[in-house]
Protein backbone atom coordinates (compact mmCIF):
# COMPACT_ATOMS: atom_id res chain seq x y z
CA UNK A 1 0.00 0.00 0.00
CA UNK A 2 2.53 2.48 0.72
CA UNK A 3 4.45 1.82 -2.41
CA UNK A 4 0.98 2.67 -4.65
CA UNK A 5 0.95 5.72 -1.98
CA UNK A 6 4.25 6.99 -3.43
CA UNK A 7 3.64 5.97 -6.52
CA UNK A 8 0.50 8.30 -6.79
CA UNK A 9 2.66 11.42 -4.89
CA UNK A 10 5.55 11.34 -6.72
CA UNK A 11 4.35 12.32 -10.12
CA UNK A 12 1.66 15.25 -8.07
CA UNK A 13 4.88 16.41 -6.60
CA UNK A 14 6.73 17.08 -9.62
CA UNK A 15 3.99 17.91 -11.36
CA UNK A 16 3.57 20.92 -8.39
CA UNK A 17 7.08 21.38 -8.54
CA UNK A 18 7.52 22.37 -12.37
CA UNK A 19 4.50 24.34 -12.21
CA UNK A 20 6.36 26.58 -9.58
CA UNK A 21 8.99 26.70 -11.49
CA UNK A 22 6.89 28.23 -14.58
CA UNK A 23 5.24 30.80 -12.34
CA UNK A 24 8.65 32.02 -11.19
CA UNK A 25 9.84 32.33 -14.99
CA UNK A 26 6.60 33.78 -16.07
CA UNK A 27 7.33 36.34 -13.53
CA UNK A 28 11.10 37.21 -14.35
CA UNK A 29 9.62 37.93 -17.85
CA UNK A 30 7.30 40.12 -16.85
CA UNK A 31 9.47 41.91 -14.51
CA UNK A 32 11.67 41.77 -17.64
CA UNK A 33 9.38 43.75 -19.46
CA UNK A 34 8.62 46.46 -17.18
CA UNK A 35 10.43 49.83 -17.29
CA UNK A 36 11.54 51.41 -14.24
CA UNK A 37 10.38 54.98 -14.04
CA UNK A 38 12.50 58.76 -13.18
CA UNK A 39 10.25 61.23 -11.40
CA UNK A 40 12.36 64.61 -11.63
CA UNK A 41 11.59 67.73 -10.22
CA UNK A 42 12.55 71.01 -11.02
CA UNK A 43 11.73 74.05 -9.03
CA UNK A 44 14.34 76.43 -10.69
CA UNK A 45 14.04 79.25 -13.13
CA UNK A 46 15.82 81.26 -15.17
CA UNK A 47 17.90 82.63 -11.82
CA UNK A 48 19.77 79.22 -12.38
CA UNK A 49 20.40 77.99 -16.11
CA UNK A 50 22.41 74.75 -14.48
CA UNK A 51 19.39 73.53 -12.92
CA UNK A 52 17.44 73.94 -15.40
CA UNK A 53 19.45 71.94 -17.71
CA UNK A 54 21.04 69.59 -15.69
CA UNK A 55 17.88 67.68 -14.73
CA UNK A 56 16.63 68.27 -18.28
CA UNK A 57 19.67 66.38 -19.50
CA UNK A 58 19.20 63.71 -17.23
CA UNK A 59 15.42 63.10 -18.28
CA UNK A 60 16.36 63.03 -21.47
CA UNK A 61 18.97 60.58 -21.31
CA UNK A 62 16.90 58.02 -18.72
CA UNK A 63 13.55 58.50 -21.15
CA UNK A 64 15.57 56.57 -23.95
CA UNK A 65 14.84 53.40 -21.55
CA UNK A 66 13.16 54.08 -18.80
CA UNK A 67 9.54 55.80 -18.38
CA UNK A 68 10.06 60.00 -17.35
CA UNK A 69 7.89 62.28 -15.73
CA UNK A 70 9.56 66.08 -15.04
CA UNK A 71 7.09 68.25 -12.75
CA UNK A 72 8.03 71.75 -12.43
CA UNK A 73 6.83 73.74 -10.14
CA UNK A 74 7.98 77.21 -8.08
CA UNK A 75 10.14 79.17 -10.80
CA UNK A 76 10.17 76.20 -13.48
CA UNK A 77 6.85 77.20 -14.59
CA UNK A 78 7.85 80.87 -16.15
CA UNK A 79 10.01 78.69 -19.58
CA UNK A 80 7.20 76.25 -20.04
CA UNK A 81 4.39 78.69 -21.18
CA UNK A 82 3.98 80.11 -24.51
CA UNK A 83 6.33 82.50 -26.06
CA UNK A 84 8.88 82.10 -22.74
CA UNK A 85 12.22 82.82 -23.41
CA UNK A 86 14.46 79.93 -23.94
CA UNK A 87 17.00 78.88 -21.73
CA UNK A 88 21.07 78.16 -22.36
CA UNK A 89 24.04 77.84 -20.34
CA UNK A 90 27.68 76.40 -21.30
CA UNK A 91 27.55 72.77 -23.29
CA UNK A 92 23.91 72.27 -22.85
CA UNK A 93 21.42 72.15 -25.45
CA UNK A 94 18.50 74.66 -24.64
CA UNK A 95 15.67 73.79 -22.20
CA UNK A 96 12.90 73.87 -25.08
CA UNK A 97 15.41 71.52 -26.92
CA UNK A 98 15.28 68.90 -24.13
CA UNK A 99 11.36 69.53 -23.53
CA UNK A 100 10.33 68.44 -26.75
CA UNK A 101 13.42 65.50 -26.96
CA UNK A 102 11.58 64.22 -23.65
CA UNK A 103 7.92 64.38 -24.93
CA UNK A 104 9.28 62.51 -28.48
CA UNK A 105 10.66 59.98 -25.84
CA UNK A 106 7.32 59.36 -24.44
CA UNK A 107 8.37 61.35 -21.33
CA UNK A 108 5.66 63.31 -19.14
CA UNK A 109 6.24 66.86 -18.48
CA UNK A 110 3.74 68.45 -15.99
CA UNK A 111 3.58 71.76 -14.66
CA UNK A 112 2.08 72.37 -10.98
CA UNK A 113 -1.61 74.66 -11.12
CA UNK A 114 -1.24 76.72 -8.06
CA UNK A 115 2.53 77.89 -9.24
CA UNK A 116 0.96 78.33 -12.83
CA UNK A 117 -1.99 80.57 -11.02
CA UNK A 118 0.52 82.42 -8.67
CA UNK A 119 3.07 83.48 -12.16
CA UNK A 120 0.26 84.87 -13.79
CA UNK A 121 -0.81 82.14 -16.07
CA UNK A 122 -3.56 79.61 -17.19
CA UNK A 123 -3.45 76.29 -18.20
CA UNK A 124 -4.01 77.12 -21.91
CA UNK A 125 -0.58 79.19 -21.73
CA UNK A 126 1.15 76.64 -21.08
CA UNK A 127 3.49 74.94 -24.32
CA UNK A 128 2.09 72.25 -26.31
CA UNK A 129 3.25 68.66 -24.92
CA UNK A 130 3.37 70.23 -20.99
CA UNK A 131 0.01 69.12 -18.91
CA UNK A 132 -0.96 70.18 -15.78
CA UNK A 133 0.23 68.09 -12.92
CA UNK A 134 -2.63 65.47 -12.03
CA UNK A 135 -1.62 63.81 -8.54
CA UNK A 136 -2.75 60.26 -9.74
CA UNK A 137 -0.38 60.35 -12.53
CA UNK A 138 2.53 60.82 -10.37
CA UNK A 139 1.59 57.29 -9.51
CA UNK A 140 0.74 55.41 -12.59
CA UNK A 141 3.32 56.98 -15.03
CA UNK A 142 5.39 53.87 -14.87
CA UNK A 143 4.50 50.33 -13.77
CA UNK A 144 8.24 50.00 -12.16
CA UNK A 145 9.90 51.24 -9.35
CA UNK A 146 9.76 55.00 -9.49
CA UNK A 147 13.42 56.93 -8.64
CA UNK A 148 13.29 60.43 -7.89
CA UNK A 149 15.58 63.43 -8.71
CA UNK A 150 14.76 66.73 -6.97
CA UNK A 151 16.39 69.96 -7.92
Amino acid sequence: MKKFFVLLIVPFLLFSCVKQEEKVVEKEVAKENVRDGIFIHITEGYDDAHEVLMPLKMATMMAQDKDVLVYLDIEAVNFVVKDAKDIQFHDFESAHTYLKKIKELGGTIMACPTCLKIAGFKPENLREGIEVANKEKFFNFTKGRIITLDY
